[in-house]
């Protein structure tokens, strides 16, 4: 798919997290996971000093996309976002997500991603309010709600989440504006409908699917509590 700009329609999405996969073998995991039926690849990109540990960067990014066609939602979490912009979306980023807490000029940065052609998320971690996104809403495709504390996996689901998940949704429909609500953070089959009823759209979920022993079958397993949300 490499650089195209990707659409995402309103049906629930599933994006598994290669946090959660085996780093010795991440484009195979990659393909399984492609192969399994993931929407889209989460690639959380750490670099030990915005959250304490360090993942991977551009040049996996690109192996990645070497290997699979879904799109690519690459979330930054590190410091200067603003600086890595341009290397991972040639790197094959679909998506790519600063934090608020780490952009010094937020506006800015989401605009340089839209330059580039994909599309353009904020993160939010879990203490940190939704306040001011009106003010980004022209250049922005992705709300990230954090519903653990960023830089480990295999998190609980922070419950109180829920209502800022909603707050957000509330916020982005009543000004029309198409961004997507997009959560990561201990997302199981558990918790899938509650936060779905509360506005999310895109679901990363990394120890409940490439932990599970078939990882089909726990992407299903996920869209199919999240249609709970109509009860």
């Amino acid at each position: 798919m490499g650089n195209e700009k990707v659409r995402i329609v309103s049906e629930i999405k599933v994006a598994p997290s290669l946090l959660a996969a085996d780093f010795g073998s991440l484009r195979e995991e990659a393909q399984k996971a492609q192969a399994a039926g993931a929407d889209l690849l989460h690639l959380d990109v750490m670099d030990g000093r915005f959250v304490p540990e360090i993942t991977f960067g551009c040049k996996m990014v690109r192996a990645i996309r070497q290997v699979v066609r879904i799109p690519l939602d690459v979330h930054l979490m590190v410091e200067a976002p603003e600086t890595k912009v341009d290397s991972f979306v040639d790197a094959g980023a679909d998506i790519l997500t600063v934090h608020v807490e780490a952009a010094s000029h937020l506006h800015r940065v989401l605009s340089r991603i839209k330059e580039k052609g994909i599309l353009a998320g904020v993160a939010y971690n879990p203490a940190t309010p939704i306040v001011g996104v009106e003010n980004i809403l022209d250049v922005l495709d992705v709300l990230l709600i954090m519903t653990v504390n960023p830089g480990y996996g295999g998190q609980a689901f922070i419950h109180g989440m829920l209502d800022k998940i909603e707050t957000a949704s509330t916020i982005l429909s009543k000004k029309h504006s198409g961004v997507m609500v997009e959560v990561d953070g201990g997302i199981t089959e558990k918790v899938v409908a509650e936060v779905v009823r509360a506005g999310a759209q895109i679901l990363v979920a990394g120890s409940s699917v490439f932990g599970a022993s078939d990882l089909a079958s726990a992407i299903a397993s996920l869209k199919a509590a999240s249609t709970l949300r109509r009860l």
